[in-house]
Formats: C-alpha cells, sequence, structure tokens
C-alpha cells in the first residue's frame, strides 16, 4: 500500500476500525445553482442520509416528497425512487447511460432518477473516502505535491474501476500536513467532464473517524488554479452516526 495513503487512512480513524464500521449515517443539505440549473431547485434541503460502507448502497431521505427516497445499489447499477415503506415508484437499471448529451451547464435538465444517481454516486464516495481507496481495483498513488497559498499539499492519484459509480475514474487528493483532505479533482463524465476542484473544510471527528463538514465544489483552470469566487454546488454536514458491529 502507498505510504501516504496509511498515514492517511490512520488519520482519519485506521483501516482496521473502519472495518467493523456497518452504517453511516449523516445529515446534510446540498445547495448551489447547479440544482436549479438542472430543474430541480432546494431539492436536497435537510437530507437524512444513510450508506453501506463497504459496499455502494446509500439512500437519501425525504427525497422528491415527505414520505419518498432515492435509493443507489450498484453491481448492476440501480437507482430507485420509492416510499419510506419500500414500495418502487420508479427505477431505473444502468441510469449512467441515461443523461443527455452534450451537458450545457447552465440549461440541461435532469429527471429525479438522473438527480438521484448523480448525487448518490457523488455522496457516497465523498463519505467513505479516503477507505475506499482500498477496494478491491482501486488503485492510489503519491504524485507530485500542490501548492496552496503558503501550504504545500501532497496527493494521491487515484483510479476507481468501473465496479464503482463515480464522477469519472481518475481524481486527484489533496492532503495538508494534518494528513486532511482539502481538495480534490475530478472531471465528471455525465456533465461534459468539466475540471472540477472541490474543497473541503471544518474537519470534525464523529465516533472516531474525521469527516469534512463544509465541501465547495468549484471550477479550475488549465493550470489547477481553482476560481474561488463561484461554488455551483455546496455541500454541509451537521452531523454523522458510524454504526459499529
Amino acid at each position: 500500500m502507498d505510504k501516504l495513503l496509511t498515514t492517511v487512512l490512520e488519520a482519519h480513524g485506521g483501516l482496521q476500525n473502519w472495518g467493523n464500521v456497518t452504517s453511516i449515517t449523516a445529515q446534510m443539505s446540498l445547495g448551489g445553482v447547479f440544482w436549479a440549473a438542472r430543474g430541480w431547485p432546494d431539492i436536497y434541503s435537510k437530507q437524512t442520509v444513510t450508506l453501506d460502507p463497504h459496499r455502494e448502497h446509500i439512500v437519501f431521505a425525504p427525497f422528491t416528497a415527505p414520505d419518498r427516497m432515492s435509493v443507489l445499489d450498484v453491481g448492476p447499477e440501480r437507482i430507485a425512487i420509492a416510499t419510506r415503506d419500500g414500495r418502487i415508484i420508479e427505477e431505473r437499471f444502468n441510469p449512467r447511460g441515461s443523461f443527455p448529451l452534450p451537458f450545457l451547464d447552465g440549461s440541461t435538465p435532469w429527471d429525479a432518477i438522473q438527480v438521484a444517481y448523480f448525487t448518490s454516486a457523488a455522496v457516497w464516495n465523498y463519505l467513505t473516502a479516503p477507505f475506499v481507496f482500498t477496494l478491491p481495483g482501486v488503485e492510489a498513488r503519491e504524485i507530485a505535491p500542490w501548492r496552496e497559498g503558503a501550504q504545500t499539499w501532497r496527493r494521491l492519484g487515484v483510479t476507481f474501476p468501473k465496479t464503482i459509480a463515480n464522477h469519472n475514474a481518475d481524481q486527484v487528493f489533496y492532503y495538508d500536513d494534518a494528513f486532511m483532505q482539502r481538495r480534490m479533482d475530478y472531471s465528471p463524465d455525465v456533465t461534459g467532464n468539466p475540471p472540477v476542484a472541490h474543497y473541503a473544510y471544518d474537519h470534525k471527528t464523529f465516533d472516531g473517524f474525521v469527516f469534512p463538514t463544509r465541501r465547495r465544489v468549484l471550477l479550475h483552470d488549465a493550470e489547477g488554479v481553482a476560481n474561488q469566487a463561484f461554488a455551483p454546488i455546496t455541500v454541509d454536514v451537521s452531523d454523522v452516526t458510524v454504526d459499529r458491529r
């Protein structure tokens, strides 16, 4: 295992401890102009998100109505909108293949299934990092550091297999002197591969594991410098509960 990854895992709570985790529940809200441009303003205000940390299964509630939720499973990929008692309202297999292209940031609408898939795949990966880097087929290796203002951040280049639903295969994760994630770069396939610089702030420890509680999704230029003036997506976490066996 890469030495930087080993240190990062320990700083976030430890891989052995993670192996005993059975579920994670987070209280969060997602905002920004991105959602209104898809036709779903305020869709992710005050969400309860529950996930399996070891396989890609995640539930958002409420979703589209107070008594409904979205459910993502992978292997095969399936997204469903269901009532709280489990009655399926709508479902779609291979939802990734349904997105409209070309993607126009300000005007391309998505249906409810597409919104749910994009968010579910993203947030499952956000909340399971860095431990997701140890799953079968994931490759993580240290690459050249990055200078951010007066700080030097070490970086992991991570390649995800097709078996993990994610924004795109090749991503970069940045860590400060305390080995906390400060940024991640990716280029979402379903939005036309824009150069995203996703910043993470206000790290807090919940039940022995560290999670960023404030995220701002920005765009960066060809040199990797982010536009700090505009965040089309925001993610704010108010609480996390980690269940263990």
